[in-house]
């Protein structure tokens, strides 16, 4: 049988995938990719990651991106949580997210993006969901709130923080999302921390379109040149897993049977609409 493999993180809203979103989701399919979760960032694109859940047999989650927490309205915080009310017993969902903290980008209201953070734990936590966390920078605000308000573990997105931090983020339940960036020689500390961790703690990701593994990426030379910037798909996630399974010393099967295990650990809904998983 082939190795099933589980994006646990893919935009495939976004609009890099309009001109050709039924050839990128038929490229995922033959690569073995059986299931991509796609978190939402804003209450505006709600109903669009449920509709494309539904419509193409995959899963979703619901929730406000800090980088999108100063276009948003308080009463959003209201729509999620009547979002959440109303498809509570959807099996398609299966998280509250992409949701956390960022610290890296300037400008931001850290204020405004921590009161969000801490409304949707609780929020999630009301749910009874796990949470997807978005994490730059910002690992120990993070485990601040979580400690304020526990909720059913989750996935710690694009993972890139200490050890240390790390085995707090598993003592909560969290497994960690590695993907495109895993793949840069450079990226030692990601790379240390997807050969090192215990294998339960690990889920892979794309986080299509974007963090594009180092065969997609454009330097800034090519792009001068005019060439664009490699746009990621969920297609990449096996040849992306074939850099884990290196830095661990797995085959590529070992790799889909742990990392797919992982996932459905992280969000228990997966179970029951993954092909070859569930009921």
């Amino acid at each position: 049988m082939a190795p099933i493999w589980i994006d646990t993180h893919c935009h495939l809203d976004a609009p890099e995938f309009d001109a050709d979103r039924p050839a990128v989701l038929a490229r995922a399919r033959a690569a073995g990719v059986a299931l991509q979760v796609l978190p939402a960032v804003m209450a505006a694109n709600f109903d669009t990651v449920r509709q494309l859940a539904h419509a193409h047999g995959l899963a979703y989650a619901l929730g406000i991106h800090p980088l999108f927490v100063d276009r948003s309205a308080d009463a959003d915080l209201d729509t999620l949580a009547d979002a959440l009310a109303r498809h509570r017993d959807d099996p398609r969902l299966v998280a509250v997210g992409e949701i956390g903290l960022d610290h890296a980008v300037p400008g931001l209201d850290l204020v405004r993006a921590e009161r969000f953070y801490q409304a949707q734990l609780r929020l999630a936590q009301r749910a009874g969901l796990p949470v997807i966390l978005h994490v730059r920078r910002s690992a120990d605000g993070l485990l601040k709130g979580l400690r304020r308000t526990p909720v059913a573990g989750g996935i710690v997105h694009a993972f890139n923080a200490s050890q240390a931090q790390a085995e707090v983020f598993v003592g909560m339940g969290f497994r960690l999302g590695f993907g495109g960036a895993m793949t840069y020689d450079r990226a030692l500390q990601i790379r240390r921390l997807a050969s090192t961790l215990p294998a339960g703690n690990l889920v892979l990701e794309t986080d299509a379109p974007d963090i594009p593994p180092h065969w997609l990426y454009r330097t800034a030379a090519q792009r001068a040149a005019g060439a664009t910037t490699g746009r990621n798909e969920p297609a990449e996630l096996p040849r992306i897993a074939q850099a884990l399974a290196d830095l661990r010393g797995w085959s590529l099967d070992a790799t889909a049977i742990t990392t797919t295990a992982n996932a459905l650990a992280a969000l228990p809904r997966l179970a029951a609409v993954t092909p070859g998983c569930g009921a």
